[in-house]
């Protein structure tokens, strides 16, 4: 396998190392792409659209490959894959079939980028690659991308743990998932502790511990720190938990009740009601999992319902057995493209950086089947197949799914209209020339100055983009401790110093694009301020400072009288403070555009102040990274015991040479003399 860098500075994944775009699951799923870039080609004839691409046609081969058509700007329009790219690209310079989408693109086109590839199943991996990667402006685009966490129970201590999980397996140990939501796998987490009695807690703490936590008194762990139980009888308890999600849990659930009944029978009710209370808890799990089809042991369902210009495609994941919830999706895609079309590339883009299982069941056929299934098993190293069910329980299971696709698009739908009527009401209420993309809304969070955190939230018109969402660690030493004014300052320059910076002034002269294909705006065309008219003179001066008063609307939100939610003050440039009649829509909506910026300063606050209140004193010395941490802690049980440990003890320590012994002395003794 070969690869090397993009036309844009961007680096191909070979297989052999990562980078920030793309997270590798495993080896399996690295992708199989081998590449040459010789193609990359360069627009010296000073033609666009399809005069500039008939010229690219006759130097093209007849190989498969990926091609790439940017804009006069050199921003990524499309992103294609063909099995010959000299016929498929044709096809835009003939202009054949051509949407109105595909002829908006084509007109745009000021120059293009090739590269070739063995086979066109690497094409096609190529492609997702570069799609999820580019996000070109044309192309379906898969929004919600955040990987999915899973179950870990770990294979490193002599006590193994229960966790979530989410991101690259570096750990050792068994993954359990895909789960479809952070929290399905917290209650199953919390039921399976009740079943089985895993422990939680960090491996730090369980090392420290010097008797049983409160957990093992509500009976949801059984100490393994202290030896309340056997490391046998642990591991026996571990070894149920890892039949049980790997679908054996009704041999399971069997041999837990024989034991309670042999516990009854010899009169031991206590022990008996510890494995009714077991019992309960993996009801518990198989209760909140909905259909479990019987004949579906491990596989995606896809279900797609496209109508009225927005599409929905929902995914059911089935491992072991088990439902394991459940996620709905709404794709970024022409509405003149049909729903198969749609979920063809969505599919495609989906698996690019996930482990997909052996068995994919999709509501309606899509035109690269076999294509689609050869790629996912290749990268996957085991025979992946894509179905369309006809009959039986499989059916039943999509038909299902699809229900479920249709109503989280009526309800999506109903929040769009809903969206874009409280948009409109926005711009008439504080008289603005258009309808707002992109609505920032900023809040400050602390405790008498310490910790600060400034919070930013996004608004659109599909609602919250919480991709957007930024926090601000204040860092500026000059600001007097629980000065407001003087945060928002800092948030504010720092904001957007880096969009003048990144993006560019924008031109407000030129009225914004209001389609679906247009690309979510990287400037907020009204920020809104939780404050009165005090923030709003420090939020103009430095609008004004960076030149940019012109270019952003900014509005404060002062709260009533007694705080009272309902007679809020607003205060806008160039007309005197008002209030909105209390049932106002408007009004209910920047209410809850400003609670969200106030729930997310205070999550960021108090992650803040938790970090700070468990920092370990190791994490101050230089050249101690996770491992010697681990394994001092490890052998030392306590950073304290650590501090206080001699030279000689410290090199006794696994990965301790003197030299970092004599560092991690000298830091201790010396913060002592000082």
């Amino acid at each position: 396998m070969t690869g090397g860098k993009l036309p844009d500075g961007g680096i191909l994944y070979d297989g052999t190392e990562e980078d920030d775009d793309i997270v590798v699951e495993s080896d399996a799923q690295r992708p199989l792409l081998a590449v040459d870039w010789s193609l990359t080609n360069v627009n010296e004839t000073g033609l666009v659209g399809a005069d500039l691409i008939g010229e690219f046609v006759k130097q093209l081969p007849n190989s498969p490959g990926v091609y790439r058509m940017l804009n006069a700007e050199g921003d990524v329009l499309y992103v294609g894959k063909a099995r010959s790219l000299k016929k498929r690209v044709s096809n835009y310079a003939q202009g054949r079939l051509h949407s109105n989408r595909l002829t908006r693109m084509v007109r745009e086109t000021a120059n293009m980028e090739f590269v070739t590839t063995r086979t066109e199943v690497e094409a096609l991996l190529l492609e997702a690659n570069l799609i999820k990667r580019l996000r070109p402006r044309f192309n379906v685009l898969l929004r919600d991308d955040k990987s999915f966490p899973y179950i870990l129970i770990t294979g490193d201590s002599r006590a193994p743990a229960i966790y979530k999980h989410r991101g690259a397996r570096g750990r050792k140990g068994d993954y359990f998932g895909p789960f479809a939501s952070a929290s399905a796998v917290g209650r199953t987490i919390n039921s399976l502790q009740r079943a089985f009695l895993l422990r939680t807690c960090t491996d730090s703490v369980f090392e420290s511990r010097t008797r049983p936590c409160l957990l093992y008194q509500i009976k949801r762990c059984s100490a393994p720190c202290t030896h309340e139980i056997a490391d046998d009888d642990y591991a026996a308890l571990v070894s149920e938990a890892k039949d049980f999600l790997s679908g054996k849990s009704q041999n399971v659930k069997a041999s837990i009740a024989a034991a309670m009944n042999e516990a009854a029978e010899n009169l031991d009710f206590e022990r008996a009601a510890v494995f009714r209370d077991r019992l309960a808890g993996l009801s518990h799990v198989q209760s909140h999992q909905g259909i479990n089809p019987a004949n579906v042991e491990e596989a995606d369902v896809f279900a797609i319902h496209h109508e009225g210009g927005l599409t929905c495609i929902q995914v059911f994941f089935f491992r072991a057995g088990q439902n394991w919830g459940n996620q709905a999706y709404f794709p970024k895609a022409d509405p003149q493209m049909s729903g198969a079309e749609v979920l063809n590339a969505f599919l495609a883009q989906f698996y690019d950086d996930k482990p997909c299982p052996r068995q994919i069941l999709l509501s309606e056929v899509i035109e690269e089947q076999e294509l689609l299934a050869a790629a996912l098993t290749a990268r996957a190293g085991y025979k992946v197949q894509i179905l369309v069910p006809q009959r039986g329980d499989k059916k039943d299971v999509v038909d299902h799914v699809a229900a479920n696709a249709r109503e989280a698009h009526g309800r999506k739908l109903a929040e769009t209209a809903s969206q874009a009527r409280l948009l409109q009401g926005f711009a008439e209420t504080f008289a603005l020339p258009y309808v707002p993309r992109r609505i920032e809304i900023y809040d400050n969070s602390h405790i008498m100055g310490t910790n600060a955190v400034g919070g930013m939230v996004v608004a659109g018109p599909e609602g919250f983009v919480k991709g957007q969402y930024r926090k601000f660690n204040i860092k500026s030493e000059d600001i007097t401790p629980g000065d407001d004014f003087g945060m928002m300052r800092e948030v504010m320059t720092r904001r957007f110093s880096r969009l003048l910076k990144e993006e560019g002034k924008p031109d407000r002269s030129v009225m914004p694009e209001d389609s679906a294909e247009a690309a979510f705006p990287a400037w907020p065309d009204v920020i809104l301020i939780d404050g009165g008219q005090g923030q709003m003179t420090a939020v103009r001066a430095i609008l004004d400072e960076l030149g940019i008063a012109d270019c952003v609307t900014a509005i404060g939100v002062a709260k009533g009288v007694d705080r009272d939610a309902g007679r809020e003050r607003f205060f806008a440039l160039g007309r005197p403070d008002f209030t909105l009649p209390p049932r106002d829509p408007v009004l209910y909506f920047i209410q809850r555009l400003r609670d969200e910026a106030h729930r997310f300063a205070i999550g960021s606050h108090r992650a803040r102040r938790k970090k700070e209140m468990v920092k370990n004193p190791l994490d101050e010395i230089a050249g101690i990274g996770p491992t010697r941490k681990r394994a001092l802690l490890q052998h030392f049980g306590t950073a304290k015991a650590v501090s206080r440990a001699a030279v000689t003890d410290l090199t006794a320590v696994e990965g301790i040479s003197e030299a970092v012994a004599r560092l991690i002395y000298n830091h201790f003794h010396e913060k002592a003399a000082d």
